[in-house]
């Protein structure tokens, strides 16, 4: 069973493992900025998981103890130790190839 945790437009999906390729670690621990309000989703803790950029897409590097999530808007959530692909999600409207941004 996929392990998916979600707090508003950001879903976190676990992987296996991390991509091989060079990461780039964001030393501030923010998933993703909010687009109406410029709050952010971010790690609780700096010490417990690392929020990487690798190629294209962002990871999250979760310690043994787990990490929380934290947003201004929204509940936390504590996601397990492990590795997790990062996705923002976005609005589909049927009808028309337009893609949104979930705004925040």
């Amino acid at each position: 069973m996929q392990q998916l945790y979600r707090q508003g437009d950001v879903l976190i999906k676990a992987i296996h493992g991390l991509p091989k390729q060079k990461s780039v670690k964001r030393e501030n621990g923010i998933l993703a900025y909010g687009e109406v309000t410029g709050h952010a989703h971010q790690i609780e803790d700096k010490a417990a998981a690392e929020v990487l950029e690798i190629e294209n897409g962002l990871y999250l590097r979760v310690g043994e103890d787990g990490v929380r999530i934290v947003h201004e808007e929204h509940a936390p959530i504590t996601v397990p130790a492990g590795s997790y692909e990062v996705i923002i999600q976005r609005e589909y409207s049927p009808g028309a190839v337009r893609f949104f941004n979930v705004a925040d």
